[in-house]
């Protein structure tokens, strides 16, 4: 299965792969081989990238107790911050390095309500620099859970990562692990939370979207 936000991408890779192809059997011998080469790897390539594995998430998620991944990559940011945009109050932050590597559809953190969404042009710092969630472009989603909690969770573009894209807007209902967007070719996740959240991951770990447990959400 493949990210529908990829199918242009997937079209327009298919279409270099073909002109590649042509080239190579235009030039023949190890030129032509080289072209060979270069058409598979488009294809492969962009394939791969725009996988979308299905994830079933955990049933304590379904149920609103659960903080779960949105995202597949490495921890990089586990610590408190003041938070000025939705909670409006201490929180703490999480953040998810995205390798060119990794899936890279995004599933909702939590069930709720949404209540906010903030696209925000920007620059294209590298997305493990602290500085990348307030200058980096990125969109911004706050979800007020069914406890009450508040949640703000950002897709974040990094150097290579240019084109941001979610289809949650106020007023929508998310379940946990719901797919919600992309972030192509290599980004960034952060996500604020109250701090009596019990966090469950540690820095460095590799977590999954939709199936990795970040935490606990006191009833």
């Amino acid at each position: 299965m493949f990210a529908k936000e990829g199918y242009g991408i997937i079209a327009s890779s298919c279409v270099l792969a073909l002109l590649l192809t042509l080239a190579g059997i235009g030039l023949g011998g190890v030129v032509g081989a080289f072209f060979y080469g270069l058409a598979l790897f488009s294809i492969l390539f962009t394939l791969y990238f725009f996988r979308d594995p299905k994830r079933v998430s955990p049933e304590e998620a379904k149920n609103g107790h659960l903080l779960i991944s949105p995202a597949d990559g490495k921890i990089v940011v586990n610590e408190i911050v003041h938070e000025p945009l939705y909670l409006k109050s201490e929180a703490r932050q999480i953040s998810i390095f995205l390798s060119p590597l990794d899936v890279h559809v995004n599933r909702s953190p939590v069930k709720g309500l949404v209540e906010f969404d903030q696209y925000v042009p920007g620059e294209y710092l590298v997305a493990w620099e602290p500085k990348a969630s307030e200058r980096n472009e990125r969109s911004q989603i706050g979800v007020l859970h069914p406890s009450g909690r508040k949640f703000l969770f950002k897709q974040i573009a990094g150097f290579v990562a240019r084109r941001i894209e979610y289809h949650i807007r106020p007023g929508d209902h998310v379940e946990a692990g719901e797919r919600f967007g992309i972030v192509k070719f290599g980004s960034r996740m952060d996500i604020l939370m109250p701090i009596d959240v019990k966090v469950e991951v540690q820095m460095g770990q590799q977590v999954y979207a939709g199936t990795t447990i970040l935490g606990r959400i006191p009833q």
